[in-house]
């Protein structure tokens, strides 16, 4: 049967039962059994609980309740708060980080996830300030006939255990990770999971693309927010790494794969932890993490009109002036024309544009040339 059948089907019938675990006596004996440190669950899947204490980096510590011009920096954060259960507030608790590791790097139907991780925040008891323990619960798939299982144990992580709703946090998961979990229940005619979802990958390259040689989240982990991943494996090896775990049993290698993978959410935790810090104190958090102020600054504006309650467009003036004063172009030239013709003050308007100058404008050095002469006539016309 076609997927658009199939489609079609489950539409007309609703959405069958997942298909039941064979009896164990009836179970074939093909594929791996469970690497030590596994528990069994179901057929052929199995999991594990991984538990850290939980460092945000360079901040010291995430708040009970976290900033609410958080929503500025991660957009995706706004659905959540209009939710009537979570009364316009986020705490570290609603977080699940989510991530997969899968066969194969393409949302195309043969590409199948092998291994899944969710992380999830709750208050710690060390000694430093904001202390938090992060919790990793790890779905292994065992071999192909086990998905349904697998599936079904990775359905249940996206219920909320209380009244409050879940922010499930990823990194590219809008693009892949949720995509290949949507494909995977279709597949297996099993309900499509439904919840808030904040993906940090467009916020990420908002700050660091322009500073950063890339955004994957290794290099912003790494060079960002100076976390350690020394003999970690690649991800892009998971594929190969679990179709040799097939053939031979041999866990050395998935044992990398899997730490690799609650790393992953170690880093995704600590990622949203830094939003959260320079959603705080922007300016003062943006130099510790090398971020980008000129694109922070004109997002934040664009975010935050004049008529933004809690002095928030304020805050987007204090980081547009902060950019300028650092000869970023872009603030530059906003900030130029605004001491032109509303503030009147040509004088500072072609400082502005000089300091750009010496900083080497790039793509805007034309335009910027052309307000400085241009202000020049206009400053001693004045004089």
């Amino acid at each position: 049967m076609s997927l658009k059948n199939r489609l079609r089907l489950i539409r007309k019938t609703g959405a069958p039962r997942p298909p039941a675990a064979l009896p164990e006596s009836a179970a074939p004996e093909t594929g791996p059994e469970a690497p030590a440190g596994w528990e069994p669950l179901g057929f052929k899947s199995a999991r594990r609980r991984v538990t850290l204490d939980f460092a945000p980096p360079l901040s010291g510590g995430l708040p009970q309740e976290l900033p609410r011009p958080l929503s500025i920096l991660i957009p995706d954060l706004r659905h959540y708060l209009a939710d009537a259960g979570a009364g316009g507030k986020l705490l570290p608790e609603d977080l699940l980080f989510f991530d997969l590791e899968t066969t194969g790097l393409s949302i195309a139907a043969g590409t199948v996830a092998f291994l899944a991780a969710f992380g999830r925040l709750s208050p710690g008891t060390g000694a430093w300030r904001g202390a938090w323990r992060l919790a990793v619960e790890q779905y292994l798939l065992l071999d192909f006939p086990g998905e349904p299982d697998f599936l079904t144990a990775l359905l249940a992580e996206f219920r909320p255990s209380g009244e409050r709703p879940l922010l499930v946090v990823t990194y590219n998961g809008k693009t892949f990770d949720s995509q290949i979990l949507k494909t995977r229940c279709l597949f297996m005619g099993m309900p499509l999971p439904e919840y808030h979802h904040a993906d940090l990958l467009h916020p990420a390259r908002r700050l660091w693309k322009r500073v950063l040689p890339s955004c994957s989240q290794g290099v912003i982990e790494t060079q960002a927010l100076g976390l350690e991943r020394d003999g970690d494996v690649p991800g892009a090896e998971a594929p190969d790494i679990w179709f040799d775990f097939l053939k031979t049993g041999r866990t050395e290698r998935l044992d990398l794969i899997s730490a690799h993978n609650v790393r992953d959410i170690a880093g995704l935790a600590s990622l949203f932890a830094a939003f959260a810090d320079i959603a705080a104190q922007p300016e003062s958090a943006l130099e510790r993490y090398r971020g980008d102020i000129e694109r922070l600054a004109l997002h934040w504006l664009r975010q935050c009109p004049p008529d933004s309650p809690g002095g928030d467009h304020r805050t987007g003036r204090a980081l547009l002036e902060a950019a300028a004063a650092l000869g970023c172009p872009e603030a530059v030239i906003r900030r130029a024309i605004e001491a032109e013709w509303r503030e009147r003050n040509p004088a500072l308007a072609l400082a502005l544009v000089e300091k750009a100058l010496e900083q080497g404008p790039g793509a805007f050095g034309e335009a910027l040339r052309y307000r400085r002469d241009r202000l020049l006539g206009k400053v001693r016309r004045d004089r």
